[in-house]
């Protein structure tokens, strides 16, 4: 706790000189001659939100910490209760890079120069610059250490307090790998919260499309940086780019998108148990995903499976609500909408369309991800390594494939209605143009 509270005093003095010695220095008459014309209306862009960040320190963490020096046990909840407030670094991480590009422009200038000779800092400003970004990865490292020597009250608190913090971190760094995303032309604000990102070894087998790109779907492999929103899945290519001379940047890409709403998930891949797939409009799109390693792997398939149990929960209440005021003939496909997902808990699949049954329903023809030829290896095709997409799948051996089960029962309100009961299996037979089944 007594390093906590010192090394906290310590953040807000260096925080301070920032802005008295540098940042208000910029307004100091008799300094302008020095400063650099490429400075000019960029101090927002050199020093981000960094005083948000000293006046949140400075009159509300700080002393709610210095509180908590006798009663350490309600360190935890200090952190619980500021957790919004320590978003704020958030921003700061993700202006990072455009403060570095000013910093290396101007750094050498006379302007920074004098300021820091007034200062007497051993440090040139760019390294007090990061100090933000050291000290909101520290604190989990305190917080773990007081967990190890704290194992009575206040300890819940301190491990909530630690997961937080974990997540805070994470959401930093997720938002500054997502700032670097290029070429994708929707609004990536409006894909829902960033829950995951990585860089995965990826294979793609479609049933349909040109076959020059069925061809190179049986090449490995397409290196890819995977963006897993609420909405939407996004892959990207990672590029590296060297900025005069300092160190690579990385920058990714867009390549493909996938919406989160037409998606399944087959947990596992025969041969090679760091892989998994994605499947996209009943299997009509395969993705072979192969993780770094099994626990990358186990977190990315966690997630997905909450965001498909997730829509099948709504989907569920949205089918409760239509079902119980209209009758069956008119109920909308999404009352009988399949999960996609190939994990049992997430609820019934339909087995793939035949191939008259989509001709039938006019499905839209999909742009195939773009492909670089020099993304790939020969192998063999993924088809021969991946699993069955689903029990019922494996098991549908009859080959009716416009069959579904009943998720919601449903009693008839008059003789030209028909009663199910859940588990039932009902067959399609056709689809008006309103979408009604």
């Amino acid at each position: 706790m007594t390093e906590l509270i010192e090394t906290e005093r310590l953040y807000v003095e260096e925080l301070q000189s920032i802005m008295e010695g540098y940042f208000a220095e910029l307004d100091n008459s008799e300094l302008s001659h020095l400063i650099p014309p490429t400075l000019e209306n960029k101090r927002d862009v050199l020093f981000g939100n960094l005083p948000a960040i000293y006046e949140f320190h400075n009159r509300t963490f700080l002393r709610e910490l210095e509180n908590c020096a006798e009663k350490p046990e309600l360190v935890g909840t200090c952190f619980l209760k500021r957790k919004e407030e320590l978003q704020v670094y958030e921003k700061y991480c993700q202006n990072k890079p455009r403060s570095e590009v000013i910093w290396r422009q101007c750094g050498d200038s006379l302007f920074f120069q004098e300021c820091q000779k007034k200062l007497d800092h051993k440090l040139s400003l760019d390294a007090y610059l990061l100090k933000p970004v050291q000290r909101i990865t520290k604190y989990q490292l305190m917080l773990k250490e007081m967990l190890k020597c704290n194992k009575g009250e206040g300890t819940a608190e301190l491990e909530e307090a630690l997961t937080t913090m974990l997540d805070i971190i994470k959401s930093v760094n997720d938002s500054m790998h997502q700032i670097a995303i290029t070429g994708f032309e929707g609004n990536l604000s409006e894909l829902g919260k960033l829950l995951m990102q990585g860089s995965f070894n990826v294979w793609t087998d479609h049933k349909r499309g040109h076959s020059k790109v069925k061809d190179l779907a049986r090449f490995k492999p397409m290196q890819r940086h995977l963006f897993l929103y609420d909405k939407m899945m996004l892959f990207c290519k990672k590029r590296e780019e060297t900025t005069d001379g300092h160190d690579k940047t990385p920058s990714y890409s867009f390549k493909h998108s996938l919406k989160m709403s037409a998606v399944g998930i087959t947990e596992n891949v025969k041969g090679d148990i760091k892989k998994f797939e994605v499947w996209y409009n009943n299997r009509e799109e395969v993705y072979i995903i192969q993780a770094p390693s099994m626990d990358v792997k186990n977190n990315w398939v966690l997630e997905i499976r909450k965001v498909l149990t997730g829509q099948l929960e709504a989907c569920r209440e949205a089918s409760q609500h239509n079902i119980s005021g209209a009758p069956m003939r008119n109920v909308n496909k999404k009352a009988l909408r399949q999960s996609d997902s190939s994990s049992p808990e997430s609820g019934f699949r339909r087995s793939n369309p035949s191939p008259n049954m989509r001709q039938k329903r006019g499905w839209a023809q999909r742009r195939h991800p773009s492909m670089d030829t020099d993304d790939f290896e020969t192998i063999p095709s993924s088809a021969e390594e991946s699993s069955n997409s689903s029990e019922e799948e494996g098991n549908n051996k009859n080959g009716d494939s416009s069959r579904y089960r009943v998720q919601l029962t449903y009693q008839s309100r008059d003789a030209q209605d028909l009663s199910l009961g859940t588990g039932d299996l009902v067959q399609f037979l056709e689809e008006a143009e309103s979408g009604h089944w």
